[in-house]
């Protein structure tokens, strides 16, 4: 339920917490500005007639505006009293903000940022405690500019896999008092085999005799410590070692997680900056076809999940509808899941960190394909890269990150031509490795592989179980499927589309989409209107035609020795798009006791593939 007071009042940054934080989600002013005139019209300074509910997007219901037309700039404005209690400067974060954004304070410009999806913090400088801050925002979404859009419309109506856009503020914003010298943000690393912690700081300045601490707490309780010089470098680097009694691996079955507090601690030993957080000691890692977590065999049942709601977009309702989207995956027998098409709240890591939910992460670009103007949905640009190194910053440090999906079918051929596409690939793949080598990478899900990918994948919307068993038995003999330009998955000219698979860990990144809307059972033949409803392929007749379909398509991957994992489309319907396991407002469509045992039963590659102490006996 939506708070209309003080909508997502909790703090959106789990991972990186001071006290001293002000939330400012609620009624906001707002202006639409249709023909993106509002700067030459004085909209900095003169009144905004409408008011909007911030984090939800104005083409949402929940924001109080409810336009979902083309919104080609939006305003708002906010005005906030610096806290008596604060003192020093203040920093003022967005958690998103669709696309382009200019921020004034008190007439002023303060900031700007480009991007749907990261988070960005505008430096307010040093503000005395009881000023009057007037925040006012521009939020441009042209029509015509070359940005990454995730799976919102191009058309003015729904369509397909596409849905209604976002415009403007969609996560939450929130003020924070800093001290001068500050620690801007610390990148966690787990070396699980040394029982050691890596912690990676950024500090907005050193000074003389300053170092920077980090202390791990188990069970509330101490268990580690260890600090280091911040004179000398802008980013100082520690490390802590638990003792062998207090190492506790996080896993699916046991996502344990330890609490971190970092300090900055000046010349005479006092804190300048402190700043709790938490940390999970695990490992991903690669052994021949094998993708293995802290050396172990655990194969994959993820479900894609693309993070909308019907009454508030790509924004979640309430902090309690994010951990319940994942206990609904679970309660389906779903261990993870592809953060489809879009940066997911922290928020939502957060509650995979303490559920032991694995997921993949993945950046809103669905449809690039290098073309111009005539391509199918997008255009690559530099601003992707600059984009997706904002949002592996800022999640990095999530235990329950298992892997990293920069881009999503690129469907272009290679050729000897050089494309922005193949740019923009390659820029992403390395600024991902460089940013987190702790981590395996898929340079983009399905169609072309373009990089030498840690893993290969497919996706593959075949409906009949026997057709997808023929399409994936290639991978026995080394020679796995391997996307064209055609979704349902023909193979011709295949060396055309991708490098040839070399042996890595492979699974079906996307399959089923099995269609099923009950108000239009039980003949499809019979004419229904089905203008607002859309699937992959011939839906179904019936309850039980789903479930044999559903198992007949597991059963494959499930019975592949090879397969470490699968990503079944998708955890809820998403307005028209109905082939979701749960209906768009989370309400039952299945029998889901049904669903979770079918996929319940062990897999092959957990069979096949040598636990980790097996390993170690046989070396």
């Amino acid at each position: 339920m939506i708070n209309d007071d003080h909508p997502r009042a909790e703090h959106p940054r789990p991972q990186f917490v001071r006290s001293r934080w002000l939330n400012l989600n609620g009624w906001w002013d707002f202006q639409l500005d249709q023909g993106d005139s509002g700067l030459e019209r004085g909209l900095v300074a003169a009144p905004l007639t409408e008011r909007v509910l911030v984090p939800f997007a104005p083409e949402s219901e929940a924001s109080g505006i409810g336009n979902p037309d083309y919104l080609q700039a939006v305003w708002y404005r906010r005005t906030v009293t610096v806290p008596a209690d604060w003192d020093g400067r203040v920093l003022l974060h967005f958690g998103a903000v669709d696309y382009d954004t200019t921020v004034w304070v008190n007439g002023v410009e303060a900031g700007r940022h480009r991007g749907g999806f990261s988070s960005f913090t505008v430096d307010l400088g040093i503000r005395a405690p009881g000023t009057v801050l007037t925040i006012t925002v521009r939020a441009r979404d042209l029509r015509e500019q070359t940005q990454a859009r995730g799976k919102q419309a191009r058309q003015f109506l729904n369509n397909g896999c596409f849905y209604t856009r976002t415009t403007g503020i969609w996560q939450t914003v929130w003020i924070e008092s800093v001290p001068e010298t500050h620690l801007r943000r610390v990148a966690t690393t787990p070396r699980l085999a040394d029982g050691v912690f890596s912690f990676r700081a950024v500090v907005s300045r050193n000074r003389p005799g300053w170092r920077f601490r980090a202390t791990v707490l188990s069970g509330g309780r101490p268990v580690a410590e260890a600090e280091t010089r911040a004179d000398l470098d802008l980013s100082p680097t520690l490390e802590v070692r638990l003792p062998e009694d207090a190492v506790r691996t996080w896993s699916p079955e046991d996502p344990h997680l330890y609490d971190v507090v970092f300090e900055l601690v000046d010349a005479h030993g006092e804190t300048v900056d402190e700043v709790t957080s938490y940390a999970g000691l695990r490992s991903v890692s690669i052994d021949g076809q094998a993708l293995l977590l802290n050396g172990e065999p655990v194969f994959q049942r993820l479900v894609l999940d693309q993070g909308y709601w019907p009454e508030t977009l790509m924004t979640a309702p309430s902090d309690e509808a994010l951990r319940r989207d994942i206990e609904l995956a679970l309660e389906a027998g779903f261990n993870g899941a592809r953060l489809h098409q879009k940066a997911f709240e922290e928020r939502y890591l957060y509650h995979a960190d303490r559920a032991g939910f694995l997921v993949w992460g993945e950046y809103g670009d669905w449809g690039v394909n290098g073309l111009g103007p005539t391509g199918h949905n997008q255009q690559p640009t530099s601003a992707f890269v600059g984009e997706w190194l904002e949002i592996l910053q800022r999640d990095v440090s999530h235990p329950a990150i298992i892997g990293w999906c920069p881009l999503n079918e690129t469907a272009q051929k290679r050729h000897d031509r050089t494309t922005v596409l193949d740019d923009v690939t390659h820029a992403m793949f390395l600024a991902t490795k460089l940013v987190d080598p702790s981590r395996p990478v898929i340079d983009a899900s399905g169609y072309s592989h373009r990089e030498p990918t840690d893993v290969y994948d497919s996706h593959s919307y075949k409906q009949d179980p026997a057709e997808f068993a023929v399409q994936q038995s290639g991978l026995a003999s080394g020679a796995p499927f391997v996307n064209t330009g055609d979704p349902v998955g023909d193979d011709e000219e295949r060396e055309e589309w991708s490098l040839p698979y070399a042996g890595q860990p492979y699974f079906v990144s996307e399959f089923g989409g099995i269609w099923w809307n009950p108000a239009l059972a039980p003949d499809p033949e019979a004419g229904d209107d089905i203008l607002d409803s859309w699937g992959y392929g011939d839906r179904v007749a019936n309850l039980e035609e789903f479930y044999a379909r559903f198992e007949g398509l597991v059963g494959v991957l499930l019975d592949d020795p090879r397969m470490f994992g699968y990503c079944y489309t998708q955890l809820t319907d998403v307005f028209q798009e109905e082939n979701g396991v749960y209906a768009f407002d989370r309400s039952a469509k299945f029998d889901v006791a049904r669903i979770r045992a079918i996929q319940q039963r062990q897999s092959a590659y957990e069979q096949t593939v040598p636990s980790g102490r097996q390993r170690a006996a046989a070396d």
